[in-house]
């Protein structure tokens, strides 16, 4: 078998066209060099110099054997560096599952502050709202998961990195729209769009969990999973909604936003999570820029009221 040293030893007299300046380069001794080299024509079954007392020459054997050995070294160098870069998490790749709402603010930031700190790792996207994440955890095929706080902590790891208001949207000229603020008392009664109670079972128990408290029973007139789609009915007129505040960057036409007065008003969380079996080792570095995210947007100054 033709050994990596072999190869070193061959391109250096190749280049060099001298032992001795080539043994100097390699730190080493003329004899062991010409060793080397004898072993490796032994190897190949062929020669790839010509010696003689005043020159040394390549053959044409030896000219294309040239370009392959320092491929091959090429290719067992970038294979060894890529193997490191991917155990240090500098590089490789990670699996992402994400709900739609993550989209419109959270995930770019996350794919941007990646880009800047690990450019050379890639971000497998997958949209799933957060009971699908689960399944594709539990089976392997995300390694970690943006998602809504509905996880078992005695199988998961998580850490928060993202608290968002909650905003009444509603059709442009709508009544409740007459106030600067809303509140959730006026919500009684009202044409309301609301979560479904499996697919968005977060936003659904959050919402239903606090009307409950504030003895408010606004009147149901759909359940759906997609914010989009929810905005899409509040233009249409179909009624109102309770949506993350980061659902305002979607820019729906003729649909409004109101911040809720009451200081108790829930927050949407959001969570990074993985199984702590994963050993992914993009995963912890991840997490951290995650993390900094949500420390990133504590120290930023609150929007007047």
């Amino acid at each position: 078998m033709i050994e990596t040293n072999q190869l070193r030893c061959f391109i250096a007299v190749a280049e060099e066209l001298h032992f001795n300046r080539a043994a100097l380069r390699l730190n080493m001794t003329q004899p062991p060099l010409s060793r080397q080299i004898q072993l490796l024509e032994t190897r190949i079954d062929c020669k790839l110099f010509i010696r003689t007392s005043r020159s040394v020459v390549l053959t044409e054997a030896g000219k294309s054997f040239l370009n392959d050995a320092r491929r091959i070294l090429r290719l067992l160098e970038n294979a060894q560096k890529a193997a490191k870069d991917i155990s240090l998490g500098r590089s490789g790749i990670l699996r992402c599952g994400f709900t739609a709402v993550t989209a419109n603010k959270f995930l770019p930031q996350l794919i941007s502050n990646m880009k800047a700190d690990i450019p050379n790792s890639t971000l497998d996207l997958k949209e799933m709202v957060s009971l699908r994440q689960i399944t594709a955890l539990d089976s392997g095929d995300l390694d970690v998961g943006l998602l809504r706080p509905l996880v078992d902590p005695r199988k998961y790891q998580d850490r928060l990195v993202s608290r968002e208001r909650l905003m009444l949207a509603i059709p442009a000229g709508h009544p409740l729209g007459a106030r600067e603020f809303a509140r959730w008392r006026d919500l009684d009664g009202v044409d309301f769009i609301m979560y479904d109670s499996v697919e968005s079972k977060y936003f659904h128990d959050l919402l239903t969990v606090f009307l409950a408290r504030k003895h408010v029973r606004p009147n149901i007139v759909q359940r759906l999973t997609q914010i989009h789609s929810m905005l899409s009915l509040v233009r249409a007129g179909v009624g109102v909604a309770v949506v993350p505040e980061s659902a305002r960057i979607l820019d729906v036409a003729d649909v409004e936003y109101r911040e809720f007065a009451d200081q108790s008003s829930p927050y949407a969380e959001l969570f990074i999570v993985w199984r702590e079996t994963n050993q992914n080792p993009l995963i912890p570095i991840v997490v951290d820029i995650a993390e900094a995210l949500l420390e990133q947007a504590s120290t930023q100054p609150v929007q007047p009221r």
